[in-house]
């Protein structure tokens, strides 16, 4: 089935791009969750201006992309969190969590469906993001986690 898809979707592809995907995973994942809308003739047309106006924006995004990649590398960013004897967090540290506490640490405001983590934060210690901030972008920001 061919979809468009409305919000990037990690390994598959942003948004305005035309993919072919599976009928199961377009009716049960990609369609409820509104990241992206089947393909037609007149969907086409929306495509191409999605396509036009990301392009324009890449080229002036791209040098800003690379600016604040060395900023959010270089930030010193603490991650409060309610944290147990042992250091074990009630809980665990989330993607909205981290983009907060960048915010807090003076950085920019960053979509937390750009952060990814590895595996579950559930314990203190210092760990790294990755933030896509452009296709071509990406950076690793490193951050403590301490109880609060």
């Amino acid at each position: 089935m061919k979809v468009i898809l409305i919000n990037e979707v990690t390994g598959l592809g942003t948004a305005g791009d035309v993919v072919d995907v599976k009928d199961g995973y377009a009716r049960n994942f990609l369609l409820p969750r509104h990241l992206a809308t089947p393909w037609t003739k007149g969907g086409q047309k929306q495509v191409d201006a999605i396509t036009t106006a990301r392009a324009s924006r890449e080229v002036r995004s791209l040098e800003e992309a690379k600016q604040l990649k060395g900023r959010l590398e270089s930030a010193s960013v603490t991650v409060p969190a309610k944290a147990g004897n042992a250091g074990r967090l009630f809980g665990a540290v989330s993607t909205a969590d981290i983009a907060d506490a960048v915010k807090a640490a003076g950085g920019p405001e960053l979509d937390r469906r750009r952060i990814e983590v590895q595996g579950h934060i559930k314990s203190t210690g210092s760990y790294q993001a990755l933030v896509r901030l452009h296709p071509d972008v990406q950076a690793m920001v490193p951050f403590e986690v301490v109880a609060r």
